[in-house]
């Protein structure tokens, strides 16, 4: 009885007991749902306030403001290589396995793919990256978008970094309400078994196993790709920088199991800052990667929405061209970056790539929509597990990580408490 204990422990269970009830009883998916996302909300209500305090103590703290510019450049770069491999991954995949093949596409529904198309038109993607910088930094905090609050609170943090000794005392209070919020987030934490319940019974009630039997060669090719993905490319990274990518899985498994049952990597955001901050990891490296890479490094929705668009290719009989596939890169690279900050992003970063390639029909997304959902949670979990290491491989190559805590915490596996707190972090 004693596992039952262990939060890991009641999440799976939470995640089988919500496959069950969904299989069961698919009427109760609408309360599942209400659930999924009170946990969600919960987690959300607090994601804001976690990065500006984390951000600032951080960088005001013990910060350099060159090392703080260094790390931001040097996490765009590694993210724009690791999300172009994975793009690429994705493309040689779909070519290689041809999930699309013989798939008919007559008797399927395209009402909502009107309404996708209509949202992704609205969207004009230039305007993502001005839109990184609030006109309005409550309003910023109020909707919990994640870069604005991220870009006031490195310009905050300078500010308060120019006062010098006068801003301590701010400092000082700043780090208490921190650790009050990361308080906060236990209690919400123990809560995780109920979301991922509700996540997982949403799922199934709502969508059912059926539309597996049509679109399951997709998703078999989706997840063995983000498998190869994460144990080939990530682990050869991790290789490099001697880090081992199982002990690192093993230390953040209770995050990556809410994930899988919320189907959503920001309901564990908060959490894993403040697990990779206890490992050892600087905390403005943890404040400035984490957030970021939430946007600009979402490695399972790049790897879902390119072999996606070749998936419908091949429905459609159409044949790319090595010149259009390279064309396809290019516009993802662009397009996928803004679909954290995007509702239903999934499909209207999609909508918006076909109408930008004007090769492959709009409508082919109909096809996609039934079985959308059983691949939310691959690209939430691949998603976050490339954050985590992400997060660790730059703090590494900074030398922004105390290695012999490190050791101790994720790979010895020794309770915190029992670990002498890293000076650096102190404020």
């Amino acid at each position: 009885m004693k596992y039952l204990k262990i939060l890991y422990i009641q999440v799976i269970i939470g995640i089988l007991l919500g496959i069950l009830v969904g299989w069961l009883f698919p009427t109760f998916f609408s309360a599942a749902k209400l659930i999924s996302d009170t946990f969600i909300n919960m987690i959300r209500m607090v994601i804001a306030p976690v990065i500006f305090f984390t951000i600032v103590s951080g960088i005001a703290g013990a910060g350099d403001m060159k090392k703080v510019g260094r790390v931001g450049l040097k996490s765009l770069i590694y993210f724009e290589v690791v999300t172009t491999l994975a793009l690429i991954i994705g493309l040689v995949t779909a070519n290689l396995v041809r999930p699309g093949a013989g798939i008919n596409f007559s008797n399927t529904s395209t009402e909502k793919v009107a309404e996708f198309s209509k949202q992704a038109s609205e969207i004009k993607w230039g305007e993502f990256f001005s839109h990184i910088v609030p006109s309005n930094v409550v309003e910023a905090f109020a909707k919990g978008d994640i870069l604005q609050v991220l870009f006031f609170s490195v310009l905050f943090a300078i500010g308060l970094k120019m006062m010098g000794t006068s801003g301590q005392t701010v400092l000082v209070s700043f780090d208490k309400i921190n650790k009050v919020l990361f308080n906060v987030l236990k209690v919400i934490m123990k809560l995780s078994p109920i979301g991922a319940f509700g996540g997982m019974a949403y799922t199934i009630g709502k969508f059912g196993f059926g539309t597996l039997a049509i679109l399951g060669k997709l998703m078999l090719t989706f997840y063995i790709t983000g498998f190869l993905f994460i144990f080939v490319g990530l682990n050869l990274l991790c290789r490099y920088y001697k880090i081992s990518l199982w002990k690192l899985l093993g230390y953040i498994k209770e995050e990556i199991l809410v994930v899988i049952g919320a189907s959503s990597s920001e309901a564990v955001l908060p959490s894993v800052m403040q697990k990779l901050t206890d490992a050892g990891c600087e905390k403005e490296v943890v404040g400035l990667v984490i957030p970021t890479g939430y946007s600009f490094n979402l490695d399972g929705t790049t790897i879902y929405l390119s072999m996606s668009i070749i998936f419908l290719a091949q429905v459609f009989n159409i044949d790319l061209s090595l010149g259009q596939q390279l064309t396809i890169i290019g516009i993802l690279l662009l397009t996928s970056k803004g679909a954290a900050g995007v509702a239903g992003s999934g499909f209207i970063v999609l909508a918006s790539t076909l109408t930008a390639l004007k090769v492959i029909p709009v409508e082919g997304l109909a096809l996609l929509i039934g079985v959308d959902r059983f691949m939310s949670e691959g690209r939430a979990v691949i998603n976050f597990i490339g954050n985590a290491v992400a997060t660790v491989l730059i703090a590494k190559s900074e030398n922004a990580i105390d290695m012999v805590r490190y050791k101790q915490v994720v790979e010895l596996k020794m309770p915190i408490e029992d670990i002498e707190p890293v000076m650096v972090l102190d404020v």
